[in-house]
């Protein structure tokens, strides 16, 4: 994501997540946001190119500032809690779950963003925050592969392929109304971390598969 810095920055975010966290993308007024933001068209357009750059930059951002809080609070975490990847990934579900419940428009902007899957704009952000994704993600399992705590009998390439497309495709999954519930999202992703558990923990051999 690329930093951008400029008077009434803050307003121009809030405005454009009250609008983009309650309307379809295709009805939130870029007019509007501009207006509630106190900023004239030209330092808009002197920043963004159009609606579609500034719907993308605020999805980083929640993204972004989602993570932030996700990793602060796993290093203040026990280690028990931590455990190996697996028990991590449920532990940064949980907290996930945390930061959505403090901050619900930011919640409410992924339930919207979903509700875009049809549209060409589903595409065209979800390839951007794939890449925001990818990099930290591979990280934490390419620690974990070193730790041991995937099957040795399997490739480490291969873990770190199929559980990074698990992770960037949740939302393909699981994208209906009842999925988005805060607590549907803490089960589902328990199924996806058991699901992945059962074919990749090092306590799994092939032949108990």
């Amino acid at each position: 994501m690329k930093e951008k810095s400029f008077e009434k920055k803050q307003e121009l975010l809030e405005a454009a997540l009250n609008e983009f966290s309650s309307k379809k993308y295709e009805d939130a007024s870029l007019n509007s946001i501009i207006k509630s933001a106190g900023i004239s068209k030209g330092t808009f357009y002197y920043h963004f190119k159009d609606k579609q750059e500034l719907y993308i930059y605020l999805l980083e951002s929640s993204s972004k500032v989602k993570w932030e809080f996700i990793n602060k609070n796993i290093k203040s975490s026990s280690t028990e809690e931590k455990g190996d990847i697996f028990a991590t990934f449920r532990l940064q579900a949980r907290i996930g779950a945390e930061f959505a419940s403090i901050h619900p428009k930011y919640h409410n902007l992924s339930r919207m963003f979903v509700k875009e899957k049809d549209n060409e704009i589903y595409d065209t952000a979800k390839n951007v925050l794939i890449e925001d994704d990818i990099n930290p993600l591979n990280e934490i399992i390419e620690n974990a592969v070193k730790k041991g705590d995937f099957r040795n009998d399997l490739p480490g390439e291969f873990i770190i392929k199929i559980i990074s497309h698990l992770f960037t495709h949740f939302e393909d999954v699981f994208n209906s109304e009842d999925d988005m519930e805060l607590g549907n999202i803490i089960k589902n992703l328990d199924y996806y971390v058991d699901f992945m558990k059962n074919g990749l923990d090092n306590k799994i051999t092939r032949e108990d598969i």
